[in-house]
């Protein structure tokens, strides 16, 4: 691939999506919220802007939107590369590894062992601690502290569990070519037993990683709690490449016992991926995890926007990837069934906006209409009413040719979004898509969206946030326009609002790539 000449590249650089400022990252690692500081880890490659060298990456925020990167947190070596795990706040020094003075923050990861180590080829869980908050590391002396001799043994997620039948770390992580999640106990974070798996089940068209596991209370009601198991899978997403799935059920303590299980995941089946729950039918949204105690109880997660396809070919330079915003998820009750619903944590709609503009009882006729000259980062929220149209929408980040199409087809009751024309797509051949999801209106027949445009990504929220759909799109920089369209008849979009948010502060913009 031809390197990119950095004032090209960098016009796709997220203003409220972080990034890291000059290397590659992948899964979201190790988030902790800790005296009011939220900290995010992410697999990190510090030598370059392709995967390798997996290390932990950091940066800290105040407020999920100005993030300031971090110097590495945790350094892969000759041994082991530092793959994906979690943290969580040792508050009695369960572990030992405190200093008596303050509770350490204790990460969990994986040890991916390379040739030289005689685990080599192997994968196994290893600790290590932080008594400064987080910013500085040091490995546990006993690594591994879990080890099963397995070559496919990762992405260890851990929290604490209280509830019968006692008080204890819980670790869920996965056998990832077994498509099984598999669950441990431990009273000090250092000797773990194993409890129980869960899989396969549902979408097994690819390896299972990253594994998460949490309560919700259903409709807001704490006596009506679920647990939610999250797994990441690649390939096999809905739309094809990387994916993430989830299963609404119980947690004992010892077991999850799963009450939306469609099939044993004895099928890959493309026809089967409908009836599955996914935590989002775009193409780039993977390897979602959430946060270890966020603040008044939310649930706060952060997934990679980037799909394995072709994530090392994306056209920036000299960072690549970035992270999804912030979700905070909820569990509603939806014809009967438990669903998942997601929506923009509420700190990136606080400030002052830079500009609204509204519109109402828009006629939409077959055909495109133009409907202003916007910018490369813009909050849209739409009702549409169908009409005769066969498929009404969007164009999105367009300029009369090119532009990326968000519609919504009645009659198939699908949500499209289409990258086809979105601006330069031929990077790599899997990534010009015209991806779909299962879409239901509302009573009155109308389908409201909600769209987060930054310069490279757009995340579509719909059905009360039941339905989400993620995709990176690469415009050219005279790509700001937004139109409404028809298909073949007639829409109405009653209500129109189109915000620029303002964008924080760029940070840290030293470079923060290592030399070997």
């Amino acid at each position: 691939m031809t390197a990119i000449p950095v004032q090209e590249g960098d016009i796709f650089r997220p203003a409220i999506h972080y990034t890291a400022q000059n290397t590659w990252l992948n899964d979201p690692n190790g988030l902790v919220y800790h005296e009011g500081i939220y900290h995010l880890y992410y697999q990190n490659n510090p030598f370059g802007n392709v995967w390798g060298n997996m290390s932990w990456g950091h940066a800290t925020s105040v407020d999920l939107i100005s993030w300031d990167e971090q110097p590495v947190a945790i350094l892969c070596d000759a041994e082991e590369d530092i793959y994906s795990g979690s943290i969580v706040i040792d508050q009695y020094n369960t572990s030992g590894l405190g200093n008596g003075q303050t509770a350490p923050l204790v990460a969990i990861y994986t040890s991916a062992y390379k040739d030289s180590s005689a685990r080599r080829g192997t994968q196994a869980q290893s600790l290590a601690w932080s008594s400064d908050g987080g910013y500085t590391w040091t490995k546990y002396q006993g690594n591994p502290v879990l080890d099963r001799n397995s070559a496919d043994f990762r992405d260890p997620k851990v929290f604490r569990y209280n509830g019968p039948p006692g008080s204890y770390w819980v670790m869920v992580a996965v056998e990832a070519e077994e498509h099984k999640v598999v669950i441990y106990s431990s009273d000090n974070l250092r000797d773990w037993h194993y409890l129980s798996s869960f899989g396969p089940a549902n979408a097994t068209g690819g390896v299972w990683e990253c594994p998460d596991l949490f309560p919700l209370p259903l409709d807001g009601d704490e006596e009506r709690t679920k647990w939610i198991l999250t797994v990441n899978l690649n390939p096999g997403g809905p739309n094809g490449g990387s994916g993430g799935q989830y299963f609404v059920g119980r947690f004992d303590g010892v077991a999850f016992t799963s009450e939306t299980t469609v099939t044993d995941g004895g099928s890959s089946r493309t026809a089967e991926l409908d009836a599955y729950h996914w935590l989002d039918w775009g193409r780039d949204y993977y390897a979602a995890v959430s946060f270890n105690n966020a603040p008044d109880g939310r649930r706060l997660m952060v997934g990679w926007m980037n799909n394995w396809q072709y994530g090392a070919a994306i056209p920036t330079w000299p960072w690549r990837s970035s992270m999804s915003l912030v979700r905070e998820m909820s569990l509603v009750t939806d014809q009967g069934q438990p669903r998942l619903s997601q929506r923009v944590a509420d700190e990136y709609r606080t400030g002052n906006a830079l500009s609204v503009n509204t519109w109402s009882d828009l006629a939409i006729d077959e055909g495109m209409r133009p409907l202003h000259t916007g910018a490369p980062v813009e909050i849209i929220e739409v009702t549409f009413i169908p009409e005769s149209a066969e498929e009404f929408g969007l164009i999105i980040r367009g300029n009369g040719t090119d532009g990326t199409r968000i519609g919504i087809r009645p009659s198939e009751n699908r949500l499209i979004m289409d990258r086809t024309t979105s601006g330069n797509t031929e990077f790599h051949h899997a990534f010009a898509s015209t991806d779909t999801a299962p879409l239901k209106p509302a009573s009155d027949g109308s389908y409201t969206l909600t769209l987060f445009i930054d310069h490279c990504s757009v995340e579509v929220f719909a059905q009360n946030g039941q339905v989400t759909m993620t995709g990176l799109i690469f415009p050219g920089p005279d790509s700001t326009r937004v139109s409404l369209y028809a298909k073949r008849g007639t829409a109405t979009a009653p209500n129109l609002k189109v915000t620029r948010p303002a964008e924080p502060p760029v940070r840290n913009a030293e470079p923060l790539v290592l030399s070997r």
